[in-house]
């Protein structure tokens, strides 16, 4: 394997730069807005200063000389020629989701100096559809708090144990749609509502007595075995794989009552094998994922 060297590329406003120091903090050295015609000499030389660290490499649009084919021509000659270990990542973003960031901060798009913001975002996710296409891993950041892109990122690029398999469990609410980051998805909507109880309504799956009403249900200790048990087995299989990362979304109705109480009873039982396991409640506060990044 040769040298570790990522492009971090993707949608303006979907947390490039943000990607680009978390990967500065797990130990890469950082390169933002290099000129493509630059990129292969500075791989071939180890980086600034021929560091021995691995490379993390930003280009987007607003790099001068920015062409797609070119970067992809220069990352296959390397890969080939030079025997360097060459990823692209892709930090993308639903252009809803792009067009209220840009509104909320009243920045301009790059590409919509004289023209509205959504005509930019649709020109640029034209122009880097093919690089997309390319790249190695994929970052949805449309509902990813800042926390969940540095877990993400750390389990997926990190310099730890490469068999480990970093997993993340967060609870949803159907109402607002799937987590785009989800591997794996369990619907506990078959389970008795709390919502339903005048006493329990106002609470969360945080509370003792939710979590009570929740197992108290006939078929909750029968659905948490079998679910630990088809874990058990994909697992395992997942290392084996070589996967660091794995996201598992627990969802109800409204993302409150039983999909936060089965999310931190699976995370108990994951640590319990001593597995590192990270927990996030989507929906718990009723922000539809719209804690952004």
């Amino acid at each position: 394997m040769g040298q570790p060297v990522i492009l971090v590329t993707g949608m303006s406003g979907a947390g490039r730069s943000t990607a680009l120091k978390i990967l500065e903090d797990l130990g890469y050295e950082a390169v933002d807005n290099l000129p493509l015609s630059l990129l292969a000499g500075l791989v071939s030389q180890g980086g600034v200063g021929k560091s021995a660290r691995p490379l993390a490499i930003g280009v987007d649009i607003r790099t001068r000389d920015f062409a797609v084919a070119p970067i992809i021509e220069a990352l296959d000659r390397l890969t080939t020629d030079e025997g360097f270990d060459i990823l692209i990542l892709f930090l993308d973003c639903n252009d809803d989701v792009l067009l209220r960031r840009y509104t909320e901060t009243r920045r301009r798009h790059p590409l919509a100096e004289d023209r509205p913001v959504p005509d930019g975002i649709r020109l640029e996710r034209h122009l880097l559809s093919r690089l997309r296409n390319r790249a190695d891993a994929v970052i949805d950041t449309s509902e990813t708090t800042l926390w969940k892109l540095k877990d993400q990122m750390a389990g997926r690029f990190g310099f730890g144990d490469k068999n480990e398999l970093n997993t993340n469990v967060t609870s949803f609410s159907y109402r607002h749609g799937l987590p785009r980051e989800a591997d794996l998805v369990f619907d506990v909507r078959f389970l008795a509502n709390p919502h339903y109880d005048e006493v329990l309504r106002a609470l969360s799956g945080e509370d003792p007595e939710v979590g009570a009403f929740v197992a108290a249900d006939p078929d909750f200790d029968a659905f948490l075995g079998h679910l630990k048990s088809m874990l058990d087995v994909l697992l395992p299989r997942y290392e084996k794989e070589g996967k660091s990362y794995l996201t598992i979304a627990i969802g109800c109705t409204g993302g409150r009552h039983r999909s936060v109480y089965v999310a931190r009873r699976l995370v108990e039982l994951l640590e319990n094998q001593g597995r590192r396991v990270n927990l996030h409640h989507r929906d718990l506060n009723g922000s539809g994922g719209r804690e952004m990044l």
